[in-house]
């Protein structure tokens, strides 16, 4: 048997969780946040929207498929939504040291060792899990023996800023031309606007894409308050004085209804699942749908010539809108999904329509 280090997840409140490592062993803090996907934690470690966050899955066993091998298609990873670990460490219940995938490489102990994550199992994520639940998202750090860090609030600061592209960069050769502006984005949507005969610029996340020559603009996902990006929603208000399609996806929808004159507020505990059901305002059909957001839209502050799109089922709250006339539109859950189910993937087909429609 490995000798195993313990550790403490300690939160805000006082309350002191002991567990072991498997891990990088290195005191760190951020915001505790849960998140009750039953598989997909590649794709969930490396998605941007996670950064500056204590990771909390509610199934008990992880690490039992191991870690996918580095394969790339189309200058992107082929099975990861960035190129790192972005949440600040994982803590799970049980850690399966034993892994088995005919496309694992290594184990998920060794990855988050090799990128420098803490992980801690031997913890009682249900009770975990419950008081976040109960009290809300709480700032809460991981303290090795000798090593206090203080508590971090990764909301109070832009932390978009650390996670979009430092550089403009370009993928496929297709039809359309997509300006996409990058807060942290999941690479599973640049896959999706490639497969549909598009160009993807990539551009950073304060960049002017105003004068950019494009088909269409697209909003990304990403971390944090979106009261943080004022430089991107300047850039967008000036956009929504044309007609040039604009999609946005969780953070672009906040973004995109900041820019219109909505406001955004911080939800409880958040939406960070592959099971939120969704369905559009006066219709019965509902949409199962993978989320990862701790703001939201005030549907109330919309101006008149803006709709909710889509509403949460659970408990109301805004996922997606668009514009009552022009072709404008965001969703606040992942229609590309990756991990979690694909029932609005045609989302992106309509974007591609919208531009079909804005060239003729």
């Amino acid at each position: 048997m490995q000798n195993l280090k313990k550790a403490r997840l300690v939160l805000q409140d006082g309350t002191v969780f002991e567990g072991t490592s498997f891990g990088y062993e290195q005191s760190v803090s951020g915001e505790v946040v849960f998140y009750t996907a039953m598989t997909g934690y590649p794709e969930s470690l490396t998605d941007p929207s996670y950064k500056g966050q204590i990771l909390v899955p509610t199934y008990p066993m992880i690490g039992n498929y191991g870690v996918p091998v580095e394969t790339m298609k189309d200058g992107l990873p082929a099975f990861f939504e960035s190129d790192r670990i972005h949440c600040t460490a994982l803590v799970i219940s049980d850690y399966s040291f034993a892994y088995s995938h005919w496309n694992s490489e290594k184990s998920l102990g060794q990855w988050l060792k090799d990128q420098k994550v803490p992980g801690l199992f031997g913890i009682d994520t249900r009770a975990l899990t419950k008081k976040l639940r109960e009290h809300g998202s709480m700032l809460g750090k991981i303290v090795f023996a000798g090593q206090d860090v203080e508590f971090y609030d990764p909301n109070k600061e832009n932390i978009v800023a650390q996670v979009s592209t430092p550089e403009i960069r370009e993928y496929g050769s297709g039809k359309y031309k997509v300006v996409l502006v990058d807060c942290g984005v999941k690479y599973n949507i640049i896959r999706h606007l490639l497969k549909r005969n598009v160009t993807v610029k990539r551009v950073p996340w304060n960049y002017d894409f105003t004068q950019e020559e494009c088909d269409g603009v697209f909003l990304s996902n990403g971390p944090g308050d979106p009261a943080q990006c004022e430089e991107t929603v300047l850039h967008i208000r000036k956009m929504l004085d044309r007609n040039i399609p604009i999609m946005g996806i969780c953070l672009g929808n906040q973004l995109m209804a900041r820019a219109a004159g909505a406001e955004t507020y911080k939800l409880k505990y958040g939406h960070r699942s592959h099971n939120q059901p969704v369905m559009e305002p006066g219709k019965n059909r509902c949409y199962i749908t993978s989320q990862n957001h701790g703001f939201a839209i005030d549907d109330k502050t919309l101006p008149d010539d803006w709709e909710p799109l889509f509403v949460n089922v659970n408990d109301g709250t805004n996922e997606g809108i668009r514009h009552k006339s022009k072709p404008f539109f965001s969703a606040q859950f992942h229609p590309e999904a990756s991990s979690g189910p694909v029932d609005t993937e045609y989302l992106f087909d309509e974007f591609v329509k919208n531009m079909e429609k804005s060239k003729k």
